[in-house]
């Protein structure tokens, strides 16, 4: 199926909104409010995506599938503990997924970006190994943000931390898949040098 790209200020939308919802309902009533408006906003969110590009990306299923789960225990135990918590534990799933891959030989994070970049496989390991790293530093930080802060300071990071931190540590990622870039193969380069092959 094909994938349309969309406009970056809908892929910004999708992702900022939901916890931009999450805040303000936390701010004008309560977590477990805020909690229901978060799931609600993430379906919506992720349908959205798929009627504009037909196409859920990899992440973002994975987050909704855990947040529906998560928020779903915080709204019917009435303990906020799960939600707080569901950040670990998608963070950890990430780590575990693109080191384990790394294991294996794999780097499974070309699959989790969508193929946006064209790497060398020695590219690809060192980027997979670094997102591994800086998904275990987010879910331990996590782990001290709402262990030792208030709620409202959590949703805070949650909602205004998170993203930028993420996009601080992808920026600097640049450096490294510039110099590990695959240019790819043309077919006038392909068949120019089949040609040569068959001179030779």
């Amino acid at each position: 199926m094909d994938k349309t790209q969309p406009h970056p200020l809908f892929k910004l939308l999708t992702e900022l909104g939901p916890l931009i919802v999450f805040f303000v309902a936390n701010a004008r009533y309560h977590l477990f409010v805020a909690t229901g408006a978060f799931m609600l906003a993430i379906v919506a969110a992720m349908i959205a995506s798929y009627v504009v590009t037909r196409h859920v990306p990899v992440m973002a299923l994975v987050t909704g599938i855990v947040v529906i789960v998560f928020g779903t225990l915080t709204l019917v135990l009435h303990d906020e503990t799960f939600i707080k918590v569901k950040p670990t534990i998608i963070y950890g799933l990430f780590a575990a997924v693109l080191g384990g891959g790394l294991l294996f030989g794999r780097s499974f994070i070309a699959i989790m970006f969508n193929q946006m970049f064209n790497l060398t496989p020695q590219g690809w390991r060192i980027l997979t190994m670094r997102w591994a790293l800086f998904f275990v530093a987010m879910a331990v930080l996590n782990e001290i943000v709402w262990r030792t802060q208030s709620t409202d300071f959590w949703v805070a990071f949650k909602a205004f931390g998170v993203i930028p931190l993420t996009m601080i540590f992808a920026i600097a990622q640049m450096p490294l898949t510039k110099r590990y870039h695959l240019e790819p193969v043309s077919l006038e380069t392909s068949e120019a040098e089949a040609g040569d092959v068959r001179k030779g």
